[in-house]
């Protein structure tokens, strides 16, 4: 049996019409739903973002000083190293090229809010006359935060395996906390 080319290609471009029929109301259905999940996913980091950025610009509000922006090349650092901390969730600094506050909370409920709240609250122990912590007190984090010459800032989260935990770390660019200068 012999087919003409005309008839070849008839055919070819009625399978093609067939197959794209076929396959395009799952197709379409596949592709709206991978948007979705890529919108609800830009949604949750913003908001994610939001929670750590907030409370620390707050803090820097108070005291005349320009926000923190949140910088996306920070936040990729920080959720490298928020990765590799996920499997011991260890609270070690990263000794990167940046400042870095660090959390860890017990259960895998804490938000980053919380995390950044907890570092702002650490006001409360800082002295701006003697430049110093109160006692025993930690304000290291408090003192990253409001860092004068900081700028910039990226943050992660994750949920330690074995619900551990939750390990949360800030990045900051320009770095600050250098020994005997005040922060502002």
């Amino acid at each position: 049996m012999h087919i003409s080319p005309g008839h070849r290609r008839a055919v070819a471009l009625l399978v093609l019409l067939l197959i794209g029929t076929a396959t395009r109301g799952g197709g379409q259905a596949a592709i709206s739903s991978s948007a979705a999940a890529l919108a609800a996913s830009k949604r949750a980091y913003k908001s994610a973002a939001a929670q750590f950025v907030g409370p620390q610009n707050a803090a820097r509000a108070a005291l005349k000083m320009p926000p923190l922006r949140w910088d996306a090349r920070l936040a990729a650092y920080a959720s490298r190293y928020a990765a590799r901390r996920k499997w011991d969730c260890a609270l070690v600094h990263s000794n990167g090229p940046y400042g870095e506050n660090i959390f860890w909370g017990s259960g895998s409920g804490w938000t980053p809010a919380q995390a950044a709240g907890a570092w702002v609250g650490e006001r409360r122990w800082y002295s701006y006359w003697s430049n110093s912590c109160a006692g025993d007190q930690d304000c290291g984090h408090y003192t990253q935060i409001v860092w004068r010459g900081t700028r910039r800032v990226g943050c992660a989260r994750v949920v330690c395996s074995g619900r551990r935990g939750v390990f949360m770390t800030c990045n900051y660019d320009p770095p600050g906390n250098y020994v005997g200068e005040r922060p502002y």
